[in-house]
């Protein structure tokens, strides 16, 4: 490299002054020598940084309660934070190096990057040496990886406190779990020959202990058993161990005579005892805590299968672990519903009082407190027991809620919550702590979308790549579903195929979270601005804005990786400001915020994997954008955006590109999506998966064969003369699963009987007439979701797609001309939304008894034809939302009057006029923040967008 460098700046000279020229010479030849033996030293502080992440990785998790040992580690974590800078930043000027024409533009500030390239072998140095007096005071004071044990006991002895406190309490003081109890006494009772293992599931602080302790001590159930035993498992649980303490508690006669003997035996001959014992035997034994499957191995011989109608329950946080057990003896635990939350709360706090009631002064308070708590028992039961003791005065109710988040950190009396909380995040694997951490970035209550955690996850080189045809997005997915099997993260909402959409971080676990991200100086998520937190957001890798941005002192960091804004308020100068000394940035989102233009400091963030400026007034990217060579994401999503620059083909590392303005969210509109022009080769794009919306033309269609990693297409602008090459192109991308095509105006038509299905497409959306009014044999068994718009079809489409078994979602909107539609018996048995919409001469539905029996949400919209509500209604008793849009008048009469009977089951039924901006907000406003934040809100207001909205949330949703 420092040979190319010095060939650079050699150029460089000769395009200055005479004067300069001399100058920059020797500048150039001092600099020749250190910069040889810097490349020497590069390669050897790449491998110090590997192995500094590895015993950071190693012992973060594992050391608790040891101040001398974290201030070593957080030292530690410093200067592994100034390797990664160096690295990073040799990355930048090499990229600087290369890019002559930079160097051109920017003649007077070359002898400032010879500079920086000077400072290299000192700060290598400085690295060295703080290294070397790390290990020096690590021998001084005595810290080891191998004293681990200490603290791991010290866990292990918070962990049997937890669970004896939970077995000790007693059963008046639980509330809810009703029917979780009465479930569990049932199984228990149940006379069954076989032993059935059962399983209570649920995060720590649910309440799963003390609902084991409230069957295991019923005397019904105990005097059904011969013997019982209850053992507690714990994350670091020596197998020996549990069978010597099963003993202890089974064997209670012979115990005495065999007390010499067993404390030496062997774990085979220790599970050879249990066996005998318990050969004639009907027993119940609780595993309390399980942490692992392979607990069970040896218990599961132990615990003998001798037709006695024997039970073992077990409790666990985590999946993989209840799936021992039979599906139908898993009970899963949910948080309190709200009125059980406030209950219990009473109960704590007021206990003192006459039918545990909260005094009027501080019930506001008290509310704010409990919905905090979101309905975990463990954080409701132990904060209600601390303010049982506090004065009932207003002002100190409300500074212990504003105090809350400190006081969970810092008051040894919350120490449970904490406590039981983190035993989870320290049994993660370092690479799925990282990226939970990462979670806690955003606010309180976001719903976090799976495609945007995985993108900013692979942006920040937190998913590992496997190198068996698997990709980043798959491997991170797989975190996901690991961070839910193990109840760290609640899965809010599932796509129509099963798959997890969205997440939620239990609010306490995402504070206790927030809180070790930040000593820790992986993120800082500000909620407000103010100079005492600038300090904090200097030091962290990765910093989330809320609000108050503007307030801040001063943002300065050169060691800041992820900048993601929330506030939408800030000027663009303020973010030009701001951003300009962040030049190391792997991922900035600005999202939202009100900018109409790019920051101009944004192309010149070398390192840039990640930027998002969807739903902002930006109208155009400039050709500058062919600087980020490394960035992976392109999110333009809801911009002003109309054509891409040329340059963005040098972008080979980019993955996702999204870049459309949705017109109209139902998408009852001929042309929902604005398309995008796209000049030159876009074969050069190979590692893009997804690419959404852009225009057709004759070069494009059949360029797209070269991108075989796609995924998921949107293309715009379709003529029937592209028609033959595009489908060439799309069967040679053999993973593509959501193709969304239109066509470039109303009238043209598409012939596509000829063409052969797509075998691996899931989703699939074609707006547009079709040759003939027939519908194409394109359709692949494997289809979940499909949307037809505007394809004038004369025939029935309803009995054309009968077939498709796995259909989940259907939408047809103007692509019928006929008069009637029939849905027979076993018709389409796994839909669960069927949308039908301007249909004009539509004016019959027939639904025969049997047909779409899991339908959950039906949505008629411009049916003005359609007279009476469609009798087999009443067949489909799954069906709970019901939208009615523009519907005629007779129709709404009906409704209320002679066909009411027809949709009384039927429990959210909503009607409006689409011209009725005020019904149309009421619905849709709610539905719309909840998917994309009130952000979105505040954009399609700002805009106008919201008088061409239509309500109803039954529609395709956008790709993240």
């Amino acid at each position: 490299m420092a040979d190319a460098l010095l060939v650079v700046l050699r150029k460089v000279a000769l395009s200055l002054a005479e004067g300069a020229l001399e100058k920059i010479g020797k500048e150039v030849v001092e600099a020749a020598p250190l910069m040889t033996d810097f490349e020497h030293s590069m390669k050897q502080i790449e491998g110090e940084l590997s192995v500094l992440q590895a015993f950071i990785n190693q012992v973060s998790a594992q050391r608790v309660s040891d101040k001398a040992f974290d201030a070593w580690l957080d030292q530690v974590r410093d200067v592994a934070h100034e390797v990664e800078d160096i690295i990073d930043e040799y990355a930048y000027l090499t990229a600087q190096a290369v890019d002559t024409s930079s160097f051109f533009k920017r003649k007077f500030h070359q002898f400032k990057g010879i500079a920086a390239w000077k400072k290299f072998p000192g700060q290598i140095s400085q690295v060295e040496a703080r290294i070397q007096r790390l290990s020096e005071m690590r021998n001084r004071y005595g810290f080891s990886v191998s004293q681990l044990d200490r603290t791991n006991n010290f866990q292990l002895s918070i962990q049997f406190s937890l669970s004896n406190s939970a077995y000790l309490i007693d059963n008046s003081e639980i509330v809810g779990n009703a029917d979780e109890i009465g479930k569990l006494t049932q199984w228990l009772l149940e006379e069954k020959q076989d032993r059935s293992l059962i399983a209570i599931l649920g995060m720590g602080g649910l309440g799963k202990t003390a609902i084991a302790s409230t069957v295991y001590k019923n005397q019904k159930i105990i005097t059904s058993f011969d013997c019982h035993a209850w053992v507690i498992v714990s994350q670091t649980y020596q197998v020996e161990e549990l069978l010597r303490e099963i003993i202890n508690q089974l064997i209670i006669k012979e115990r005495a005579s065999m007390a010499s003997g067993f404390m030496t035996m062997s774990r085979m001959r220790l599970v050879e005892v249990i066996q005998s014992y318990l050969r004639d035997k009907k027993y119940f034994v609780v595993l309390d805590d399980v942490w692992d499957k392979d607990a069970w191995l040896f218990l599961n011989y132990a615990f003998v299968r001798n037709e006695r109608g024997s039970k073992v329950l077990i409790t666990t946080r985590r999946k993989d672990v209840s799936s021992l057990a039979a599906d139908n003896y898993v009970i899963e635990l949910k948080t309190l519903k709200d009125a059980e939350s406030w209950e219990l709360f009473c109960k704590k706090a007021f206990h003192a009082s006459e039918d545990n009631i909260c005094p009027e002064n501080i019930r506001c308070w008290a509310t704010k407190i409990v919905a905090k708590c979101q309905g975990l028992p463990l954080a409701i039961v132990t904060i209600g027991s601390i303010l049982s003791y506090r004065d009932l005065k207003e002002h100190e109710w409300a500074f212990f809620f504003k105090q809350l988040s400190w006081q969970l950190a810092n008051n040894p009396e919350l120490s449970w919550i904490s406590s039981v909380l983190k035993l989870s995040l320290n049994d993660l694997p370092s690479y799925l702590r990282s990226c939970f951490l990462y979670c806690s970035i955003f606010p309180e209550d976001y719903k976090i979308r799976r495609k945007l955690i995985s993108k900013l996850w692979i942006a920040e080189g937190l998913v590992e790549e496997r190198g068996d045809g698997t990709t980043m997005e798959e491997v991170a997915e797989c975190y996901l579903m690991e961070l839910t099997q193990r109840s760290l993260l609640q899965v809010t909402e599932r796509k129509a195929c099963g798959r997890a959409r969205t997440f939620l971080m239990h609010d306490l676990v995402r504070e206790i979270t927030s809180t070790i991200a930040k000593k820790e100086k992986f993120s800082v998520a500000l909620a407000h601005g103010g100079a005492s937190t600038s300090q904090v957001a200097h030091e962290a890798r990765r910093l989330c804005i809320q609000r108050g941005a503007q307030t801040l002192n001063s943002l300065s960091s050169s060691r800041l990786r992820s900048f993601i804004l929330f506030d939408t308020e800030v000027p663009c100068s303020w973010i030009h400001d701001t951003v300009s000394c962040f030049r190391l940035l792997r991922v900035l989102c600005l999202r939202f915020v009100n900018v109409e233009q790019v920051p101009g400091v944004i192309t010149e963030l070398y390192n840039l994997r990640y930027l998002d400026m969807s739903y902002t007034k930006v109208k155009m990217i400039p050709a500058s954008f062919g600087k980020l060579v490394n960035l992976q994401v392109l999110d333009l999503r809801d911009t002003y955006v109309e054509e891409l620059p040329l340059e963005i083909t040098m972008l080979t590392k980019l993955r996702q590109l999204q870049v459309y303005a949705l017109y109209d969210i139902l998408q009852r509109s001929p042309n929902s999506f604005s398309a995008t022009k796209f000049f030159g080769n876009i074969c050069h794009l190979k590692n893009l998966q997804a690419l959404q919306v852009v225009s057709a033309n004759k070069d494009l269609v059949s360029q797209l064969g070269n991108l075989n990693l796609m995924r998921s297409l949107a293309i715009a602008e379709v003529r029937q003369s592209y028609i033959a090459e595009l489908w060439n192109s799309l069967t040679k991308m053999p993973n593509l699963k959501r193709l969304i095509i239109s066509t470039c105006n109303v009238n043209e038509t598409l012939d596509m009987e000829m063409l052969k299905p797509l075998p691996n497409l899931t989703t699939f959306v074609l707006s547009g007439k079709l040759e003939r009014g027939l519908l194409p044999s394109i359709f692949s068994v494997k289809l979940k979701q499909l949307k037809l718009d505007w394809s004038s079809l004369k025939k029935d489409p309803v009995s054309s797609l009968s077939h498709m078994l796995n259909l989940v979602d259907l939408f047809l909107t103007g692509g019928y001309a006929g008069e009637q539609l029939t849905f027979r018996n076993r018709w389409f048995p796994n839909l669960k939304c069927l949308q039908l919409a301007d249909m004009e001469h539509l004016n019959w539905i027939e639904v025969e008894d049997g047909t779409m029996m899991n339908l959950q949400c039906l949505s008629l919209a411009g049916l003005r034809n359609l007279k009476a509500v469609p009798d087999g209604i009443k067949y489909i008793r799954a069906l709970h939302e019901m939208f009615l849009t523009d519907m005629s008048n007779e129709f709404i009469v009906r409704l209320h009057g002679s066909d009411n009977h027809i949709v009384q089951h039927i429990p959210n039924i909503k009607k409006f006029e689409s011209s009725d901006s005020q019904a149309v907000n009421n619905v849709y406003i709610p539905w719309l923040a909840e998917k994309f934040g009130s952000g979105a809100v505040a954009h399609l207001a700002l805009d106008g967008s919201m008088g061409v909205v239509c309500a109803s949330g039954n529609h395709f949703k956008s790709e993240e």
